[in-house]
């Protein structure tokens, strides 16, 4: 592990020293675009869209704005209205259309919305154009295709409307957990057997929901970099492979800028910079989850003789009121309006009182809005040492950053901007205030986060746990970096990771390509010899029997064709739900990190599990020895195939995750979705899929013409050449052309 400082210093953030009270949350819409010149026709001149096989748009525009204008029209074509209307969600208006019941996330939206009013002016010149030209982009879409968007839909965005997309607000979620926890705390302290619901505001509860959907069992993503040691041909790979949903809205395109800039990579669809994974000719990186703890809480005492005042240092400190008012109309025409009030100190949110404290919040994100200028460097980086630079700005909250370029370099960076805490992490507790220097006051030292830099083993892997395990070859030393990272952590996924790449061999790009579709299912390599002798050491019945006759003869893997995983994975989720968490017989040990758990723990609960696991499969029409594919399926549009990949927690790298039928079969719904793996050559080569498509509208024919090929395994390949382009094309356009 390295930690060391690639040219510049490190700039703390003092949030303590220069608070000037909450930013009014307001809406402001119709802002003027820096140059007003520029309209649709004129932007739609500078800009030219070639679509190839399966829908990729390749943008050519002369310059940033025209780029925005081209990736905004192209989002729209491919995902109708969910653009637009993500737009106006995120300024805080969506219940202004669509009723009282959609206002939950307007509060947190006009927040974010005022800061990016606010901020616009400060970001650099190509952010800005780029902002503006989305924003137009999606507006003349919009404008020629009215059927296609509600009827309210006005598109009147502006490039602060865009710019909000990239806004951090301070985290309702986190305040609304910690709000449960201190009023459980406090009931218990009363005696209290049942305590009462907490009570906060609703976009608390909103914002809680929103968390919720993103499972930390079931969601990540894998990632691999390779040095020219580890590969066939002396050049540096690299691989990304996200699971999230497969609502998601990746979105694959290629772009060049004129002489400024070529990148090929992913666009989230809903903003002008929603890239988390991609490459230039020079180098390329891949995101995935790190979810450190961001938020803390002060205790924070109340003073006793001043109301609205809290006593730090011996003196009294004023709260302020900061009200947001959001409105709504009914589809009957009936308006109202409602507002929620939070009171603020000069270090965040007051997020829960008692006769004592005042319980404030601190977010070290809130009122970034950056990121998509940062984005913007890093793009246009050319050199391990200019991309590091870059990322010093940490515009960007979170996420691991894992890379490669052309110069045959590594990296992996725990990017997140977290505080330096004086104390020990308090979890979802309060450190107690009584003085400024019991607070953190800056955010962790950019030198203090895990940095690997060209390991020994020629390798980096990150698979969502923590940056103790990047490379065997080297471990973290905990000594040298912020003591508030999560605690340490190697889940099987990450575990088969390293039983992929970790050794001498030296890999193809194809050869990462058919290990990334690894059908290996760790967990039953660790646990089923254990579950067979437990079998045989029983009076097996015949179901038993049975079980035992499957299970013996299965590959142990996830692949399509494999019969007796769908019955270990039975047996495993019951044998998980009846030990509470999974029991082995080994648990996990920091000192063999990559070799523990094994075994089953509990024997007796372990044929329990076997036993109910049978019933289940019968009851819902299963086959116990069915094969894997039959039961797991890709259903998309046209498609119903098999494919091969399980869940993380049953250490699959193949990382998918299903929905049940009620014929029993198991619907692909969450998992890997673009994925993509590019050699550094000369010029970058590199295959990818998307799995549920380019185009989420069913009626086009990029919304399924991929999934076919996702279930067999297979990527096609990254057209970055101009002659590849050219061959490949189906479609040349200007967006916006009439």
């Amino acid at each position: 592990m390295t930690n060391r400082s690639w040219g510049g210093s490190a700039v703390a953030i003092v949030l303590l020293a220069s608070w000037a009270g909450p930013m009014e949350a307001q809406v402001v819409t119709g802002v003027a675009p820096a140059s007003s010149a520029d309209t649709a026709k004129v932007l739609s001149a500078r800009v030219e869209v070639v679509r190839t096989e399966y829908g990729i748009p390749h943008i050519y525009a002369e310059d940033w704005k025209a780029f925005g204008f081209a990736m905004g029209w192209v989002q729209s074509e491919d995902y109708g209205d969910q653009v637009a209307v993500g737009i106006v969600r995120r300024r805080g208006e969506y219940g202004r259309y669509t009723g009282r019941d959609s206002i939950g996330g307007d509060f947190a939206g006009r927040e974010a919305h005022a800061v990016a009013v606010a901020r616009y002016s400060s970001l650099e010149p190509r952010a800005r154009a780029v902002y503006e030209g989305f924003a137009e982009g999606v507006n003349e879409y919009a404008r020629q295709n009215p059927d296609a968007f509600p009827e309210w839909l006005v598109p009147n965005f502006t490039g602060v409307d865009a710019l909000t997309n990239d806004v951090y607000t301070w985290s309702r979620a986190d305040a609304a957990a910690f709000v449960r926890a201190q009023t459980r705390r406090e009931g218990e302290r009363m005696g209290q057997r049942n305590t009462p619901a907490p009570a906060y505001p609703d976009s608390w509860g909103h914002a809680e929901e929103l968390a919720s959907t993103f499972n930390p069992a079931a969601d990540g993503s894998n990632a691999w970099a390779l040095d020219g040691t580890r590969t066939a041909s002396g050049d540096a790979i690299l691989l990304r492979n996200p699971h999230l949903s497969w609502e998601a809205g990746y979105y694959e395109a290629h772009v060049q800028i004129g002489g400024d800039m070529e990148f090929y990579g992913d666009f989230r669809i809903g903003g002008a910079f929603g890239i988390i994974g991609g490459f230039n000719r020079h180098l390329g990186w891949a995101t995935t989850n790190n979810s450190p703890r961001y938020s803390q809480v002060y205790a924070v005492q109340l003073h006793q003789s001043r109301d609205g005042h809290l006593l730090l240092d011996g003196n009294a400190v004023a709260l302020q009121d900061s009200t947001i008012t959001v409105d709504w109309t009914e589809p009957d025409g009936s308006m109202g309006q409602t507002s929620e009030t939070v009171r603020w100190s000069p270090w965040g949110p007051v997020v829960h009182e008692n006769n004592e404290y005042a319980y404030v919040l601190t977010d070290p994100r809130d009122g970034q809005y950056r990121r998509g200028e940062q984005l913007v460097k890093m793009m246009t980086a050319e050199s391990l040492e200019e991309w590091l630079d870059v990322m010093r700005m940490r515009a960007h909250a979170s996420s691991n950053f894992t890379y490669a370029d052309a110069h045959g370099n590594i990296a992996l960076y725990y990017n997140a901007r977290i505080p330096s805490l004086p104390h020990e992490p308090t979890g979802d507790s309060a450190a107690i205030a009584r003085s400024r220097s019991d607070m953190w006051t800056e955010v962790a030292a950019w030198e203090s986060l895990p940095l690997y830099v060209n390991p020994p083993g020629g390798y980096v892997q990150q698979a969502n746990d923590t940056p103790d395990f990047i490379n065997l070859n080297v471990s973290l030393d905990r000594d040298t970096v912020v003591h508030n990272l999560p605690e340490p952590r190697l889940r099987l996924r990450s575990q088969l990771s390293f039983a992929l790449i970790h050794g001498d061999a030296q890999l193809s790009l194809e050869d990462v390509v058919e290990l990334k579709h690894s059908p290996r299912m760790l967990a039953a390599e660790r646990m089923l010899d254990d579950l067979l002798a437990v079998i045989d050491a029983s009076e097996p019945t015949p179901d038993l029997q049975r079980a035992r006759s499957i299970l013996g003869g299965w590959d142990r893997t996830a692949a399509a064709t494999s019969r007796g995983g769908v019955l270990f994975k039975a047996w495993f989720n019951a044998y998980m739900q009846m030990t509470d968490t999974m029991e082995y017989r080994v648990e996990w040990d920091r000192a063999a990190p990559a070799q523990t758990p094994f075994g089953v723990g509990n024997p007796g609960r372990a044929l329990a599990a076997l036993r109910l696991a049978m019933e289940d499969l019968t009851d819902e029409g299963v086959a116990p020895d069915a094969r894997w594919g039959d039961v797991h399926r890709v259903v998309r549009g046209d498609v119903d195939a098999p494919v091969s990949g399980c869940e993380g927690a049953l250490g699959c790298f193949r990382t998918l995750s299903f929905a049940s039928l009620d014929d029993g079969r198991r619907v692909v719904n969450r998992g890997d979705g673009w994925v993509f793996a590019v050699e550094f050559g000369e010029q970058p080569r590199g295959y990818s899929i998307l799995a549920y498509g380019q185009s989420r509208l069913e009626d086009s024919p990029h919304h399924d013409d991929q999934a076919a090929m996702f279930a067999r395994n297979e990527m096609k390949p990254m057209l970055w050449r101009e002659e590849q382009i050219a061959a490949a094309a189906i479609r040349r356009y200007r967006p916006g052309a009439r």
